[in-house]
């Protein structure tokens, strides 16, 4: 796969010509203007014809018109990517599921997997994995990796959980509560939620909520507090300062269930939450878009720490590793990867159709965890044969890795996986960025 990088340019024919786009494969725009990444997809698309084009898209304006707006008829955007859009879809999820640090769906949502952190309280917490078959006896999951002190550990059926331990497991999406149940004490729904910034992700957060859930937001300026309290219907607005403690104690912030900083400002997230949290917030959750801060702060008093990077990051990879890849999401900060992909072909044609699970090879550090065969979500076991047409839930620690293409392997369909540096079809890929931070 190459790549060529470019920053702080206007598309013209003339830039995306030396960048390589007579032969690209792929077009990704990602400046920190809509219009601008708009104009380079057109660009590639009438005159040099470039197959595939992504584009970041933050406006909620085009968003909520992405339909008539982006196809070939009109601006040609194969593939919107709205960071906004992802960071609130992964915020509400840790709303369904609390006391999880990571939900991502599957197959249509008929699978999950979840990041739980063990404490003491849960059953499974000082015994061995294979003990949770007998405390769920008609429940399947299965345990994919266990991070113990920030290093990946292969579970297996004598593992012992031990508290602290972030635990990584695949089941199906009804039956993602009991078994965090297993690894602590569950926690009461949320019910009174205070955000933090009036933006688009607070603004979209807060339209979503506020139909299931008591919701408040704070924004600092005093005209968008304004707008925001004649368009939001259920959600009392107030204009001021996160970090007042005056004000957090008369809207009564120690009953707050959960209280969410998604401002554009890493240390005011991080302060007002810290502050919150020491005036009785039930839990805090913070928006932070340096990578440095997410390491620091997430697992002290900060309970959840949110990188809308690692969000576009697994929505750019689920484009750009196209073969037969419906879905990727970058997990832990990118140490770890969960991938779905469809089985296509037969056995005379495929490496994994009409194979059980012990025959299919796998690189180091992946495990299969489910199979998904029409509306039947099956956890992986050895025995487990893989069909035409099932989606294929897999999980990686440790290295990251290249897809062949179908396009130019169509006897081998939708596995191998081929380990780092061995990318076998020639891929070339346009990145336009600003000078910005991308996402």
């Amino acid at each position: 796969m190459t790549s060529a990088l470019f920053r702080d340019t206007v598309p013209t024919p003339r830039v995306l010509r030396e960048a390589g786009a007579d032969d690209a494969d792929m077009l990704v725009a990602v400046t920190s203007s809509d219009e601008t990444n708009m104009v380079a997809c057109q660009v590639a698309y009438s005159l040099f014809n470039t197959p595939n084009r992504i584009a970041r898209i933050r406006s909620p304006d085009y968003v909520r018109d992405a339909e008539k707006l982006f196809h070939s008829e009109a601006v040609p955007i194969d593939h919107l990517i709205a960071p906004e859009q992802l960071v609130i879809d992964n915020i509400y999820r840790l709303i369904e599921y609390p006391g999880a640090l990571q939900v991502v769906n599957f197959a249509e949502g008929k699978v999950s997997l979840a990041v739980v952190k063990a404490y003491y309280g849960g059953p499974l917490v000082g015994n061995a994995l294979s003990t949770m078959r007998e405390h769920m006896p008609h429940i399947d999951t299965r345990v994919a990796a266990i991070f113990r002190h920030d290093r990946p550990i292969r579970p297996q059926g004598s593992t012992i959980v031990e508290a602290g331990d972030e635990v990584f497991f695949i089941a199906a999406s009804q039956h993602i509560r009991a078994v965090m149940s297993e690894l602590q004490r569950l926690e009461k729904p949320y019910k009174r939620i205070m955000l933090v910034g009036g933006g688009n992700i607070g603004a979209g957060l807060a339209r979503r909520l506020e139909k299931d859930y008591s919701v408040k937001l704070i924004e600092r300026d005093q005209q968008r507090a304004a707008e925001l309290a004649e368009k939001l219907q259920n959600t009392i607005v107030f204009y001021g300062d996160a970090s007042d403690q005056e004000l957090l104690a008369e809207e009564h912030i120690d009953q707050v269930d959960l209280f969410i900083a998604v401002t554009n400002d890493d240390e005011a997230n991080i302060m007002s939450a810290m502050l919150a949290k020491r005036m009785g917030a039930k839990k805090v959750m913070v928006l932070i878009q340096r990578k440095a801060y997410v390491d620091l702060v997430q697992g002290s008093v900060i309970d959840i720490a949110i990188s809308p990077q690692q969000a576009t990051i697994s929505a750019l990879l689920s484009h750009v590793r196209k073969a037969d890849i419906v879905g990727v999401s970058s997990l832990r900060r990118g140490v770890a990867e969960a991938i779905e992909a469809v089985a296509h072909g037969d056995e005379s044609t495929s490496r994994v159709v009409g194979r059980s699970i012990d025959e299919i090879k796998l690189p180091p550090g992946t495990i299969i965890g489910a199979v998904v065969r029409g509306n039947d979500v099956m956890i992986a076991n050895n025995n487990l044969r893989i069909e035409q047409g099932d989606h294929v839930i897999m999980f990686l620690t440790g290295q990251k890795i290249y897809i062949r293409r179908r396009a130019s392997f169509p006897t081998q369909s939708f596995l191998p996986l081929i380990a780092r540096g061995a990318c076998m079809a020639p891929f070339l890929i346009i990145l336009y960025i600003s000078g910005d931070n991308i996402f």
